[in-house]
């Protein structure tokens, strides 16, 4: 028996059984992954070494990490055809480094054509953004989703369905992250050099599985408003 076991044995509690499903489910993982591998192996012989030689994604999705949400599921597109990041109800916020060294890395190293920000409806995140409710640390992250509830709060404020209400946040908040995105230099940067780039703003209806195209696409920076938009001279800050 193990020093947990004897310590949690006391009290009652089954260690054994906790310790046995644990490694079940771990050991499944690895499992599952000598499956996949072995399956790919057999449909093409050179799958991975074409793999190892590099990517040259053409999408950059920025989704939420809800578990049910994955890129390459949700598009049907291979390893390797979609560079991915993932955060709590996929938000773009211009102070976040890490989500812009992935755009960055994305748009002037890859030379992605496509950015998509993939909402979902029913996402958790954006559901408890609606709420009072203290949550923790998250809090701090959700306020940026409570910005969007108060630019739209006229609209919203008119839903009385609780369901519709988060539904729609999902969709207002894919669509101001679609702008945050088209309002950083990097973006903008690249349509100065570039006429095959696209920012994108969809959401994922689980009960179906199908997106719907909000119909925000952008490919330059005209509809930003004057005061987001940058001219190509780049002058030093004092």
């Amino acid at each position: 028996m193990s020093i947990t076991e004897n310590k949690n044995g006391k009290n009652g509690i089954d260690t054994k059984s906790i310790s046995l499903a644990q490694s079940a489910s771990y050991n499944k993982l690895k499992q599952n992954n000598s499956d996949w591998a072995a399956k790919r192996v057999q449909e093409d012989p050179e799958f991975f070494t074409k793999l190892a030689q590099g990517q040259s994604p053409e999408v950059l999705w920025i989704g939420c990490s809800d578990s049910r949400v994955p890129a390459n599921e949700v598009t049907g597109t291979k390893p390797g055809e979609v560079f991915v990041h993932r955060n709590i109800a996929n938000v773009c916020v211009h102070s976040d480094m890490n989500m812009l060294s992935v755009l960055d890395y994305a748009v002037n190293v890859l030379k992605v054509k496509h950015v998509i920000v993939a909402g979902h409806y029913g996402c958790g995140g954006v559901a408890a953004a609606l709420t009072s409710k203290q949550f923790g640390i998250i809090d701090n992250w959700l306020r940026h989703i409570k910005d969007v509830y108060r630019l739209h709060a006229n609209e919203l404020d008119r839903i009385t369905d609780e369901k519709a209400k988060v539904n729609r946040l999902v969709e207002l908040n894919v669509t101001e992250q679609v702008y945050n995105l088209c309002k950083t230099s990097i973006i903008q940067n690249a349509w100065m050099n570039r006429t095959d780039l696209e920012v994108h703003g969809w959401v994922i209806d689980l009960s179906s599985g199908l997106i719907k195209d909000l119909g925000v696409s952008a490919s330059n920076p005209h509809n930003l408003g004057y005061v987001y938009e940058f001219d190509n001279e780049t002058v030093a800050a004092h």
